[in-house]
């Protein structure tokens, strides 16, 4: 495991970044959709479809409009602004991200962390996760089937290379894979790390009060819950598949943000994982609390990037809260400004990316 520096440097210099970063060219988003086996299963109406998001370099001069979450003109969290189906800032193929949301989260969500690897010049393909996110009824088979997610990833992969416009911008063979939270569980499993959903129940029989054994905020699953959702006849024959080798063939490098179950990946298959991971989280998590979550990952895959921000809780990695968002949403409550956090995240994540995938 290899440590790197936390947060560090003043407000002002963190604005200049920000400020360096909106000196770039335009990003794009597209929307797309595909289908996956086991959605349906997830889904509250047993739908097959997973919605797609794309953020990539946009040509200049495409027009961007703030895509910011909540009410017009009164958003709740700050997102940024893409271009709708701007056209492609060159032909060129660029690296590429698969990106997965945390529970009950969204692509959009964390759109603060997707568009600003675009705007560096990757390409991001992200998914809503069926029965598991903020724009859908969340349901118990899509908070428990949790190794799902990767197979979302590898579906979603395939649509945006099948895509006549996105697809002969992507570099497939520099592929990568990001997550926040649940998300990083997905990063961890795409990239090679086994699944062992026993393993998790027995660890939350033992350790109830833990954040990411505890019912959640965005859904209140409970430990029992999660039981009785593994044992349900219309889920066994997907169960049986959780520990089945899901990843996603081609990707070279793992950046996990705040990793949530990991209690359910063996540490003898973290420690086996043969492709770079980086691992970013807050030392004030309780959700996904770093000694049974990240630093364990950490510790277990070989010469994992590991960096730890003072003072910083699980969410602070969503979206930028507005004071409009502070008043109304219990996870905008954070000690430490989300702008250095986000920041941080997505230096190291570029400069993580740039050395395992190359400059895009």
């Amino acid at each position: 495991m290899r440590r790197v520096p936390g947060v560090c440097g003043s407000v002002a210099a963190a604005l200049l970044l920000l400020a360096g970063a909106a000196q770039a060219g335009p990003v794009g988003e597209r929307h797309l959709q595909t289908t996956d086996a086991t959605a349906a299963l997830r889904d509250a109406e047993h739908r097959s479809t997973v919605r797609v998001t794309v953020w990539y370099p946009a040509a200049a001069g495409a027009v961007e409009e703030r895509i910011d979450i909540g009410p017009p003109g009164r958003p709740l969290f700050l997102v940024g602004a893409v271009g709708a189906d701007a056209a492609f800032a060159d032909s060129r193929p660029r690296p590429v991200i698969l990106f997965s949301h945390g529970f009950g989260g969204s692509a959009r969500m964390m759109g603060w962390f997707g568009t600003a690897l675009a705007r560096a010049g990757y390409v991001v393909v992200a998914a809503d996760h069926p029965g598991n996110n903020a724009l859908d009824k969340m349901t118990p088979a899509g908070a428990i089937l949790s190794w799902d997610r990767a197979q979302d990833l590898r579906a979603a992969l395939d649509r945006a290379a099948a895509d006549p416009t996105v697809g002969p911008h992507l570099d497939l063979k520099r592929l990568g894979v990001a997550g926040f939270s649940a998300g990083g569980f997905t990063a961890l499993v795409s990239a090679g790390a086994p699944v062992d959903m026993g393993r998790f129940m027995v660890f939350c029989g033992q350790h109830p009060a833990d954040g990411v054994c505890a019912p959640q905020k965005e859904f209140a699953v409970s430990v029992e819950d999660r039981q009785r959702a593994l044992a349900a006849p219309e889920l066994l024959a997907e169960v049986a598949h959780a520990s089945d080798d899901h990843t996603i063939p081609g990707v070279r490098a793992a950046f996990a943000i705040a990793p949530a179950i990991v209690q359910a990946l063996p540490p003898e298959g973290l420690a086996r994982m043969k492709v770079p991971v980086a691992i970013l989280l807050g030392d004030a998590d309780s959700v996904a609390p770093p000694d049974t979550n990240g630093r364990v990952a950490a510790a277990a895959i070989p010469h994992a990037q590991l960096k730890e921000l003072p003072g910083v809780g699980h969410y602070d990695f969503l979206g930028a809260c507005t004071p409009a968002g502070v008043a109304v949403a219990p996870v905008c409550k954070v000690a430490v400004p989300q702008d250095l956090t986000h920041q941080t995240a997505i230096d190291m994540a570029l400069a993580f990316f740039g050395e395992t995938l190359g400059a895009p």
